[in-house]
């Protein structure tokens, strides 16, 4: 046995203006989940404490509350010392207990053909990585569209495809699937990082409806419109100025020893819309050691279409992209976009390694920058944190050259998915809360890693939106500046 100190959130409505914490210590075994605490709680303390739990096995998902402000299931996260443990972000009936029946008894059952038809092996397997859910709502709970849109939410969607997949059903409703708010959805993948079975609802579910949509005619307008610009020039950007491809050699040479050799994907915003941040890397890279190889007939990664369902020439830009690199025998690929990045990573089969500019740049080791006298805060791309990974990577960095590094949450900005184009209120509600929890941390500065993100988020802030390659640059030259300055 052991004891334990937790936090409970308790509220009645009842009797209770809002929500509060109260502390309790229990003794637990040793390996006591979440809900052995709660149960430990109830039965020695506060018998009035409300939770919700059946099977305590993580298969039903009724025990679901947030720990630490992270969802989990009670009966499957391990109990610690200090914890905080809340209700999932729902409206709630009392303590631990949040109202889920308003959303269950929305979602769809299967609408049969009128004949049984036993689904074949292929959609079986494609019906399985849909049908594990186990409705905790979790998912629904963390959406950050629902919290700025009319979106039944990925848990809804999830059951449409389902259906929409399974030959014994007379189909989905496509129509119904938009007005339910199908094309809101950021593909942030937060619904899948706090599902407790994994379950792949944006790749699997949302961008399959998308699919179908499209086949049905119902892409929205500018989406259309980006597809068109992709197939006719082999870039979701118009042209304004100068690209950063038109700027370079395909081979940049480092400044001195050459300690690497990676190939760089520019991808469609760098090249054409940001290509300042780009050349900016190039300077970083050449400081460090790292050769750049430069194909200049890549084009668009394709991941403006994945996204909104016009996947019908996708085959051919991945094509072109892989000769292009693969021709000229590249091993490692270097991406500075998240949303490239994570395209040919989890979308692509390629003969190369694909890396963010965050992993090369701390794998290979580089040379220290001057400190900029910077309150500095990172917004994490989603494409980046849960489409790759990559958390740490770029904190390394940022720690190395920012005066002060201060965390804000992880939460999307709302320029993925297709919704800046084609649902930009959306999307701009979205970069507001951005802006307001850019605001808390008092920083200088906002960092990212995406030219998505930080096009997006400069909109809604007067904060200054970089790279973290830039900021780097900016450190490099103060340092080379400091070495200019004759001694007293």
């Amino acid at each position: 046995m052991k004891q334990i100190t937790v936090k409970v959130a308790r509220y009645d409505p009842e009797k209770d203006a809002a929500p509060h914490l109260e502390e309790y210590t229990v003794e637990v075994n040793e390996g006591a989940r979440v809900l052995h605490v709660l149960h430990a709680i109830h039965d020695t303390i506060d018998p009035t404490l409300s939770y919700r739990y059946c099977c305590a096995s993580g298969q039903c998902g009724s025990c679901a509350v947030r720990v630490n402000g992270e969802p989990v299931l009670a009966c499957l996260e391990e109990a610690r010392d200090g914890m905080v443990i809340e209700p999932l972000r729902l409206t709630v009936v009392k303590d631990l207990v949040v109202d889920m029946t308003g959303i269950l008894t929305t979602l769809e059952g299967i609408v049969g053909r009128g004949e049984a038809k036993v689904p074949e092996k292929e959609q079986v397997e494609r019906l399985k990585e849909l049908r594990d859910c186990i409705e905790c709502l979790a998912c629904v709970s963390e959406c950050p569209a629902i919290e700025v849109a009319k979106f039944s939410g990925p848990t809804a969607m999830r059951q449409r495809m389902r259906i929409a997949l399974d030959p014994r059903s007379a189909g989905v409703e496509i129509a119904q699937a938009i007005e339910d708010g199908l094309f809101t959805c950021t593909t942030c993948h937060r619904c899948v990082e706090v599902c407790p079975k994994e379950i792949e609802i944006p790749g699997k579910a949302i961008e399959k409806l998308r699919e179908i949509a499209n086949r049905e005619g119902f892409t929205l307008p500018r989406h259309r419109e980006v597809a068109e610009l992709v197939k006719t020039t082999g870039r979701s950007i118009t042209r304004t100025k100068p690209t950063f491809l038109e700027q370079v050699p395909e081979v940049i040479e480092p400044e001195g020893e050459v300690r690497g050799e990676v190939g760089f994907f520019v991808g469609c915003m760098y090249n054409g819309r940001l290509p300042e941040a780009a050349l900016e890397m190039i300077e970083v890279m050449r400081r460090n050691g790292i050769r750049l190889i430069i194909p200049h007939d890549q084009v668009c990664c394709g991941s403006p279409l994945l996204r909104t369902g016009q996947t019908s020439f996708i085959d051919e830009l991945r094509r072109k992209n892989i000769e292009a690199f693969a021709k000229r025998g590249i091993k490692t690929v270097m991406t500075m976009c998240a949303g490239c990045g994570s395209t040919l990573k989890n979308n692509y089969r390629t003969p190369f390694q694909v890396k963010d500019i965050t992993e090369v740049l701390t794998e290979y080791g580089i040379e220290a920058p001057e400190k900029l006298d910077l309150k500095a805060t990172y917004h994490d791309p989603c494409h980046l944190l849960r489409g790759q990974g990559i958390r740490e990577q770029p904190r390394e960095l940022l720690r190395m050259v920012a005066r002060e590094f201060v965390e804000m949450p992880s939460r999307c900005c709302g320029a993925g998915g297709g919704v800046r184009s084609g649902l930009p209120e959306e999307a701009k509600a979205l970069a507001e809360k951005r802006r307001e929890e850019a605001e808390k941390t008092g920083a200088d500065i906002i960092v990212s890693a995406c030219p998505f993100c930080e096009f997006h988020i400069s909109e809604s802030t007067d904060k200054p939106v970089r790279h973290i390659a830039s900021v780097l640059l900016e450190g490099y030259r103060k340092k080379d500046r400091k070495k200019k300055v004759p001694a007293a």
